[in-house]
């Protein structure tokens, strides 16, 4: 990983009935915002939101989501990759994509580098339990993890709740990431949000970009924002507030652990990967991947 700067950009979607014109103009606000991020901070990597071109609850059914999504080179791709290669930086989004069939609605990120083109693409594996379409919802989970190799760094991508399960987290670490980013519709707390950033970060010694959305959806929900950047020793260097807007930081690795706590003289002497107690992990690896559900009486989503 070399030093560069980070952004990670909150704005709203439209909240107009999702049609062909909503998607468009929803991506190119996205564009504008992108356009002007990286004009005043000249972040090498640009995070925007969960589902940037729809919005997180599109208000219609999964057949007829699917349907105004287009192809993957479509109209929530490309010109979002596009900018990526006119200004010559790494840009993640989020974004409904199409299944293989009418109806299969896959939660994505998708990152495109400085040359315009996709570098990766990742699923969202654990859907909130109201757009799962198993539960009534429009969404399909994805199977499997995603990091890429970039010019930056390694970055691994997850998206809003993913970030409540401390297990894809880790697997992106020991599957070499540098850098998670998050794009996120959080509709739960900030604090909740804040605790689940600095949490996968400190777990797992890598820095955590989340963009979460702002606004109102096309279903009415309302977003908080509070996007930040988190460093491997939990410290949130860069902190968002409630409208449009975005906050930047740099990276660097060489200072990353430094120190064990943010600014203390005392140097960082642990290594959460390295010293997992692998013989209780492969003990209890039955219970692990088994089915669990908690003791506490709760609602169903």
């Amino acid at each position: 990983m070399r030093v560069f700067t980070a952004a990670a950009v909150q704005i709203r979607p439209s909240h107009e009935r999702l049609t062909a014109e909503t998607v468009k103009a929803n991506v190119d606000h996205a564009v504008d915002y992108v356009e002007r991020c990286v004009d005043a901070t000249g972040a090498s990597l640009v995070v925007l939101p969960e589902t940037v071109s729809t919005g997180f609850t599109p208000g219609c059914t999964a057949e007829e989501l699917w349907m105004l999504l287009g192809e993957q080179d479509g109209p929530t791709v490309a010109p979002l990759a596009e900018v990526a290669g006119r200004l010559g930086v790494h840009l993640v989004w989020g974004t409904y994509s199409r299944g293989d069939e009418p109806g299969v609605v896959h939660n994505t990120a998708m990152l495109a580098g400085p040359s315009g083109t996709l570098l990766g693409v990742y699923r969202k594996t654990h859907p909130f339990c109201t757009e799962l379409r198993s539960r009534g919802g429009w969404v399909t989970p994805g199977d499997d993890v995603c990091v890429v190799e970039t010019d930056l760094g390694r970055i691994g991508m997850m998206v809003c709740f993913d970030g409540d399960f401390p297990e894809l987290a880790r697997i992106m670490a020991l599957q070499g990431a540098e850098v998670i980013v998050r794009p996120s519709a959080l509709l739960r707390s900030a604090d909740i949000w804040e605790l689940t950033n600095r949490a996968r970060a400190y777990d797992n010694h890598v820095y955590v970009v989340g963009a979460n959305a702002v606004g109102i959806d096309p279903a009415g929900v309302l977003y908080f924002g509070n996007s930040m950047i988190v460093t491997p020793t939990a410290e949130v260097v860069a902190w968002g507030s409630t409208h449009e807007s975005w906050v930047s930081a740099r990276l660097d690795p060489s200072v990353a652990l430094a120190s064990l706590t943010p600014g203390s003289s005392v140097r960082q002497a642990f290594d959460h990967l390295a010293e997992r107690n692998l013989s209780l992990l492969r003990r209890y690896a039955d219970t692990l991947l088994g089915e669990g559900a908690t003791s506490f009486p709760h609602e169903q989503g």
